[in-house]
């Protein structure tokens, strides 16, 4: 029987939330053959062991190192075999039948290269699903506050478009490589994930790929997905944390200099660091003498943002993966 879907998942250290993924993707439902390819980035939780033991049907890849989130995937594809990509993280359940449901919106919708859906926490609270691309004034509108202070407008809320109904399906930029689903025939043409993100960014910069094909990315929100977020992350104590979503500062910074780089060119580059450190360096006058967390917090900010410049010639290059 042909393979209508290989459902693409890249774990590290996750094992206990890559069986709970497994165990919903048995219970998917509907008219959809699928496969599941597991890339184990050298997990030291027995995850690769667990699925041998637990899930044999599932096409298994250990990895020696940490190949990240991209590269992971671009290593799944070499052993993929359906029509339709789906890229989803470990720590992520699909609700039945989002499979088949979301194979039935990519097959009426030809023009659609990406779609994803309805990403929430397991309390049930909605997740940004469905994104702009960053510019320099989205930057601007996270870092002071202003996007979280006013969810509800069109303009300060433009980045997560948090102002939308998420009820409603839309066209938009990208959608996050939680859960998405993508035509294998248009992979082929354009290529997968740029491999020089190691972390972060990358289903961004395949969105401006594909979009840049001539193919739409869409959000279907009703293909719902559990997601807890940021669980591998969690595992990497010695680095430095943002104060949201668990992020490894340093690797996102980095990726965020690759993709201004290549997509605005060095001077928007330069001006994306300049921005924030100069927030974080009024930030940490501000506060030097009224909360001691923060001050230490922004200098550290402005300190990254050099030592990432410095890692990537000014977004240039990739430093030595993994990072």
């Amino acid at each position: 029987m042909k393979t209508d879907i290989s459902v693409l998942i890249v774990s590290f250290n996750t094992r206990d939330r890559l069986r709970e993924c497994l165990e919903a993707l048995r219970k998917q439902t509907g008219d959809v053959h699928f496969e599941t390819v597991v890339v184990d980035n050298a997990s030291r939780d027995g995850s690769a062991d667990m699925v041998v033991a637990e899930f044999p049907e599932t096409i298994l890849i250990r990895s020696d190192i940490n190949l990240g989130f991209g590269n992971g995937n671009n290593l799944a594809l070499n052993h993929a075999t359906g029509r339709y990509l789906v890229l989803l993280n470990s720590d992520a359940l699909l609700e039945p039948p989002a499979l088949s449901d979301a194979l039935a919106h990519m097959e009426a919708s030809a023009k659609v290269g990406m779609g994803g859906g309805l990403l929430l926490a397991p309390d049930g609270s909605w997740q940004p699903s469905a994104r702009r691309f960053p510019s320099l004034l989205d930057e601007l509108l996270n870092l002071t506050g202003l996007a979280a202070k006013f969810p509800h407008s069109r303009f300060f809320g433009r980045f997560d478009r948090t102002w939308a109904d998420p009820n409603v399906e839309a066209d938009v930029d990208w959608v996050p490589g939680a859960f998405a689903i993508i035509r294998r025939d248009l992979i082929a043409k354009i290529g997968f994930f740029d491999p020089q993100f190691f972390l972060y960014y990358e289903e961004v910069d395949l969105c401006r790929r594909i979009k840049a094909a001539g193919f739409t990315i869409h959000y279907w929100p009703d293909l719902t997905i559990s997601h807890i977020g940021g669980e591998s992350s969690k595992t990497l104590t010695e680095m430095s944390f943002t104060s949201k979503g668990s992020q490894l500062t340093l690797w996102r910074i980095r990726s965020q200099l690759l993709f201004y780089r290549k997509w605005h060119g060095p001077i928007m580059a330069w001006l994306v660091k300049k921005q924030e450190q100069s927030w974080h360096s009024l930030r940490a006058i501000r506060n030097r003498n009224r909360d001691t967390v923060k001050f230490s917090e922004s200098e550290t900010m402005v300190k990254l943002w050099d030592q990432a410049w410095i890692d990537t010639q000014g977004g240039l290059v990739s430093p030595p993966q993994p990072w």
